[in-house]
């Protein structure tokens, strides 16, 4: 049973799972809008939320914390930095909006957008 465990392991041992959210996470920050699965948007929020808090802070830790979490991309790391989280510097938390789109036509997967909100 999967009593109080809300961790998805999306058929993938750690280092992939670490990769795949690393890879959706840069994504977000670039794109500012994705589209994917359900259970993957889901548990993108709470790992994107908390780098965009700690970039408020925007202190040479936190720079160096984000750029570790998004796999050592400077102009990506600097777009969180100076373009998002000073958006967000009045707003305690819910950064992030996830619509439900239709299903995947092939599999019949739960789709849906996650995006900043404005």
């Amino acid at each position: 049973m999967r009593h109080h465990d809300k961790n998805r392991k999306f058929g993938r041992k750690a280092n992939a799972r670490r990769a795949l959210m690393r890879g959706l996470a840069v994504s977000l920050v670039r794109d500012e809008r994705i589209v994917t699965t359900e259970a993957k948007a889901k548990s993108l929020r709470p790992y994107v939320e908390k780098l965009i808090t700690k970039a408020r802070d925007n202190d040479l830790a936190a720079q160096r914390l984000i750029s570790s979490k998004l796999g050592q991309q400077p102009a990506i790391a600097q777009k969180l930095l100076k373009e998002i989280a000073p958006r967000y510097a009045d707003r305690n938390g819910g950064y992030t909006r996830i619509t439900k789109l239709m299903p995947r036509q092939g599999d019949a997967s739960p789709m849906a957008v996650i995006e900043f909100v404005q």
